[in-house]
């Protein structure tokens, strides 16, 4: 993964419609956070949008692709995170709607976690 600062800046005033953004690097890479859990990724200047069974169809359908990387022994991993649409690139609006689908998948992951029990001191 690759993250260019200026990549971020881009990507804060593209979503703008979200209200204020938080992004941080991980992995060589950024995570983009909006008042809560990791939405998208950006790597490579791409912004891969967090998906789940209710927005993934709808990703594929518009064209987008997983994200993939290669492992150390060969394989190829997959992750739950597809590739902006492309007409979302461009239009600002469209990127907001599509980021809102991903809010909701993140919130969705968030919400079937169990609390971990805490430990006695």
């Amino acid at each position: 993964m690759a993250y260019d600062p200026s990549f971020g800046e881009w990507v804060q005033e593209h979503f703008a419609g979200l209200g204020p953004l938080t992004i941080k690097r991980m992995f060589g890479g950024a995570g983009v956070y909006a008042n809560g859990p990791i939405f998208a990724l950006l790597d490579d200047g791409v912004v891969w949008l967090k998906a789940d069974e209710q927005n993934e169809p709808m990703l594929r359908e518009a064209g987008s692709r997983q994200f993939t990387y290669p492992m150390k022994d060969g394989e190829t991993m997959t992750m739950a995170y597809w590739s902006l649409p492309e007409p979302a690139v461009d239009d600002p609006d469209e990127a907001v709607r599509w980021a809102r689908t991903s809010i909701d998948a993140a919130l969705r992951k968030a919400a079937a976690k169990k609390p971990r029990k805490k430990t006695p001191k």
